[in-house]
């Protein structure tokens, strides 16, 4: 993954977006954006900081391009809401096992709505964002199909003649693999940020691991590891909407912002022990 990424960040978001300053020296009332760029003489001179609020694993140059609103929180919000629901199924709340209400939404929020933020942060030239939020949105729109009568790709009159729990278990292994891909890449960033990534990543794994269970015919294992997986869904879709609300607050519609706790040895982790540093020799 470069770390020449980019993206975007709407004006004084919190209070590490307030310590990046644009080319004119101004923090407030403009936006700063983060692009690919090889003519550096363009650049601003300034380092952007890892912000999970703006899907930012790691610290970029800024690169003022044009105004444009931040996506990310509109993909983090379309996931939350989507895994939130489905996980509610998982863990089989107020007795409900059944999918179906998935459907429209993994269609129309988390597929089609986080699809297009994934384009978005591609114009606005951040790499994972674009990366992440396209590659989920996919996810939603394909497990929708899945679950989608008319296709047939899950029934007994269907290819695999119902017998699909080893190759949903491939489809599951195939999105684990992706997500510990992106786990990696949050390891400079920021608390908030990795144990979204960390919580799906297990959320996968025990979801995959649940159809191999019931491949092998162990129905009572494969329950478990359900609401299991169920429950990692759960804490990764609240974390998807505190990520998304440390990237919608800024000092024009709230009063405070949500911490995202920077990782010790992240870049603005060491930023912070030097000041502290000089404080206390001073």
């Amino acid at each position: 993954m470069s770390t020449e990424s980019a993206t975007v960040v709407p004006p004084a978001a919190n209070a590490e977006k307030a310590d990046i300053v644009n080319s004119n020296g101004a923090n407030g009332d403009h936006h700063v954006h983060r692009h690919h760029h090889h003519d550096y003489s363009q650049m601003t001179t300034g380092f952007a900081q890892a912000d999970a609020g703006t899907l930012n694993p790691g610290m970029w140059k800024p690169y003022e391009h044009r105004k444009l609103a931040n996506p990310a929180p509109l993909g983090l919000c379309a996931f939350a809401l989507t895994t939130f629901v489905l996980s509610a199924v998982n863990m089989h709340a107020r007795g409900v096992s059944a999918p179906n209400i998935v459907v429209p939404l993994a269609f129309g929020y988390g597929g089609l709505v986080q699809l297009c933020a994934g384009m978005w942060e591609m114009a606005c030239g951040n790499t994972f964002g674009a990366t992440a939020l396209s590659s989920y949105g996919g996810f939603w729109i394909s497990y929708a199909i899945l679950l989608t009568p008319n296709w047939g790709i899950t029934a007994k009159t269907g290819p695999y003649e119902g017998n699909v729990f080893s190759v949903l278990g491939f489809f599951l292994t195939g999105w684990f693999i992706f997500t510990t891909i992106l786990l990696l890449c949050t390891l400079r960033s920021t608390v908030a940020f990795f144990l979204l990534f960390f919580t799906l990543d297990l959320a996968f794994l025990f979801l995959a691991m649940e159809q191999y269970a019931n491949d092998l015919g162990n129905k009572s294992a494969g329950l478990a590891l359900q609401k299991t997986g169920g429950f990692f869904g759960f804490l990764a879709a609240f974390l998807a909407w505190y990520n998304a609300l440390a990237g919608i607050q800024d000092s024009s519609n709230s009063f405070f912002q949500v911490p995202v706790f920077h990782f010790p040895w992240s870049d603005k982790g060491r930023e912070r022990r030097g000041i502290k540093t000089e404080r206390e020799q001073a």
